[in-house]
């Protein structure tokens, strides 16, 4: 049964969660400046629901004294302000896991892609550069140590992935977890692995991860991938550590600026392959990630209850209660 209710979407989600959200809600849309001052003052919005770029900071909850929750289709809150929402008494909501399995596959394509060359061998054939396979410098995965920092939920089904690659495992983790790989520290980490994964969220507390001095201590063989967040590397220390030939390569999902400004050091480098933040918008976990978070959203505004781990802010709310 409809309610009368309002939810401004500031970006587009998938088609079948928008079917869900219009058969009982008044869909209210603000994916520019002028369409979104539109919408908040024409009318009592209750929910915002957001994917990765459309910003729900204080000046939007300001313009919106009626708001219930606000949302995110997809896991990491950045560009949601949580400290303003709870103090205002307001759920937020997200996707928890539900990327992982692709991000984790994302990590292997790009791991896969970076030591065997693939791209540049593609693109040789492409030129009718068959002979290039005379000067092929690729190598396999099977028997390479990877170091993953961030054992979560991605971090655990990258190992897995890994593990049936023949890859010897290890990891760094501000805690312990009930895993069959070696913790060890970050320091540690970085001077054993062939190869270093990051799967960890971006704080202030965290802040730039890598910079000169721990990339220094990583191989100059040693490849570094990154689908978490790109302001986990200092891009500066990394285009240095590339240029002086001593890390080999690096591959990535994320970059601290998106889309990145050209020319950039880091992304036009021959020995990198970046995608432009693509490994959640698989068909499937686009998909699921956002009738997840619909569901959880028109639970809450039909007075019904979300299930408790879709709420990121769940237990400062009840706190306040």
């Amino acid at each position: 049964m409809a309610i009368n209710k309002n939810v401004l979407l500031l970006e587009t989600i998938a088609e079948e969660a928008l079917v869900m959200l219009q058969d009982q809600v008044n869909v209210r849309t603000g994916y520019d400046r002028i369409s979104l001052q539109k919408a908040v003052d024409k009318y009592p919005i209750h929910a915002i629901i957001t994917r990765g770029k459309g910003q729900i900071n204080k000046a939007l909850l300001d313009a919106c004294p009626a708001l219930q929750t606000v949302a995110r289709c997809g896991v990491g809150l950045d560009n949601v302000d949580v400290h303003e929402a709870t103090a205002r008494n307001i759920s937020v909501i997200h996707a928890p896991a539900s990327n992982a399995a692709t991000i984790a596959e994302h990590t292997l394509a790009l791991m896969l892609m970076l030591a065997r060359n693939l791209y540049e061998s593609m693109q040789q054939v492409k030129n009718n550069n068959w002979n290039w396979r005379n000067q092929y410098n690729g190598d396999e995965l099977h028997g390479k140590t990877l170091g993953i920092i961030g054992m979560g939920n991605i971090g655990q089904r990258v190992a897995k992935l890994a593990d049936a690659f023949g890859m010897n495992v290890i990891y760094s983790s501000r805690s312990a977890k009930d895993v069959p790989y070696l913790q060890v520290t970050q320091a540690e980490l970085l001077q054993q692995a062939d190869i270093v994964s990051l799967h960890l969220p971006y704080t202030a507390v965290t802040g730039a991860l890598l910079g000169t001095a721990e990339l220094a201590l990583m191989k100059p063989t040693a490849l570094l991938i990154n689908t978490a967040r790109g302001a986990l590397i200092d891009h500066e220390a990394l285009a240095k550590a590339l240029n002086t030939n001593t890390l080999a390569g690096f591959a990535a999902d994320v970059l601290p600026e998106e889309p990145p400004k050209h020319p950039d050091a880091v992304v036009d480098h021959p020995h990198t392959l970046i995608t432009p933040h693509s490994g959640s918008l698989t068909a499937t976990t686009y998909r699921q990630m956002c009738e997840y978070t619909i569901t959880n959203v028109l639970a809450l505004l039909r007075d019904e209850k979300p299930e408790s781990r879709s709420i990121y802010n769940f237990s400062a709310l009840q706190k306040q209660a």
